[in-house]
Parts: C-alpha cells; sequence; structure tokens
C-alpha cells in the first residue's frame, strides 16, 4: 500500500424499525438528544449484490477505472479481509464499487465491524458497464436492491434512515475508524447513542434471515413499496 494510505473500517449497527411512525420518532428524537443534528444527504440507492467470484481477479480488473488509492486500498481488501462481499452501486446518477469484508466473525454483507471500501468508478456511466466486469471475473447476481436513504450526523456519528425494498424502515448507525484496535470502543458509543434514542440492535440471526428471505424472493420486491417480516 502506498505511503499516506489508510485503509477504513466500517462500524456498524442497524435497528429494524418497519413504519413510518417508527422513522418520524427517530428523526424526532435525533433533535432532541443532539440540536445541532442535521439532515446532510438525501438520495435513492441502487445496489446489485453478487455472489461467488474472484475477489483477487476482480481488484485487478477494476484497477484501471479506480483511483490509485481505491485501487490499492481493494487489492488489501482481497488479500487480508475474509467473507468478502461485492456489490454494484448507482447513487446520485455515480456509478460505484463497494467491496466489504468481516473484521470479526459476523457475514461481510450485515456485520457490525468490517472493512470496506465505496468508490467511484472512472469512466463507467451504467450499473450495467460495471457488472459486467464483476460477473467477468467469475461472480454471479445474488439479488438487486433498491432504496431511498437519509443521513444525519450526530456528533461524529453517521445515521442513516433507510426505505428498503422488503424491509421497510431501517436506521444504521455507523463510525469510520482508521485504526482496527478502535473497533470495540466505536461499537460502545454507537450501543450508548441507540440506547438514548430508545432503539434496539436487530440481531444478527434475524437480519441474516431476512437477508436470505430477500434474496431468495428480491423479484417480487425490488423498486415496489411491499414489505416482508420474518421472524
Amino acid at each position: 500500500m502506498a505511503k499516506g494510505t489508510t485503509q477504513d473500517y466500517e462500524i456498524e449497527i442497524k435497528s429494524l424499525l418497519g413504519t413510518a411512525e417508527a422513522a418520524d420518532k427517530l428523526r424526532t428524537d435525533l433533535k432532541k438528544i443532539d440540536p445541532t443534528s442535521t439532515r446532510i444527504s438525501s438520495y435513492t440507492q441502487i445496489n446489485h449484490y453478487f455472489e461467488g467470484g474472484n475477489p483477487h481477479t476482480l481488484a485487478t480488473h477494476l484497477a484501471p477505472h479506480l483511483a490509485p488509492e481505491h485501487a490499492e486500498k481493494m487489492h488489501q481488501i482481497a488479500k487480508e479481509g475474509k467473507n468478502i462481499s461485492v456489490r454494484s452501486r448507482e447513487m446520485n446518477r455515480e456509478v460505484r464499487m463497494v467491496m466489504k469484508a468481516s473484521i470479526g466473525d459476523d457475514s461481510s454483507a450485515n456485520g457490525v465491524m468490517r472493512m470496506e471500501i465505496e468508490a467511484p468508478v472512472i469512466e463507467f456511466t451504467t450499473l450495467e458497464q460495471l457488472d459486467a466486469v464483476v460477473l467477468g471475473a467469475d461472480y454471479t447476481y445474488q439479488a438487486k436492491w433498491s432504496r431511498t436513504r437519509e443521513e444525519y450526523r450526530v456528533k461524529d456519528v453517521t445515521v442513516c434512515l433507510d426505505k428498503n425494498a422488503g424491509y421497510g424502515y431501517l436506521a444504521e448507525f455507523e463510525k469510520v475508524i482508521d485504526d482496527a484496535t478502535q473497533a470495540e470502543e466505536a461499537k460502545k458509543e454507537l450501543v450508548s447513542l441507540m440506547e438514548m434514542l430508545n432503539v434496539s440492535e436487530l440481531p444478527q440471526d434475524r437480519l441474516e434471515r431476512m437477508f436470505s428471505f430477500y434474496n431468495e424472493h428480491w423479484p417480487e420486491y425490488y423498486g415496489t413499496e411491499k414489505i416482508f417480516i420474518v421472524e
């Protein structure tokens, strides 16, 4: 890795809100605990999830289409990460490549502690162009997801309020660090904030069941307002 290039680690905890009323309450409560809290962005997001494949091959094929520092981070994740998840993303008309890997025992797709990179892809203007490169690295489609997202900043924590196809409203509490040894302390900070907001963590086993159910039935939910419940 080039001198001065650091690896980011994403510490994230999800909470299933479900209803629009619960989402409204969270918006209100964020202001109560931090009057300076503001919505920093709002957008629609499309994600294509992939499975199988070779992350080393993918990192090599994408390197010419990424900024050098992003290409290096992707190679590092491919080399050091485990349970690597790959997805293409379109957000605000920009095409991005996302690669995540777990640094704990959770899955890279839904886990609490992860290495990650989300990088704009140079020259590609559509997901289809990017997907072709991913599929060329022996990946296959796992599912296609759609959601709207609002991002809020509460002190040094990012709170994402998502309306997901299939899931309904979901909140993600996230902190990004550049030192893996800080992961447990960052997690404690997120848990403390969630307790102040009176929201509970979505258990990993239930989240994995929801994720599996969606992957099996995604054509029924993708791009719709339909919601399912999996306990």
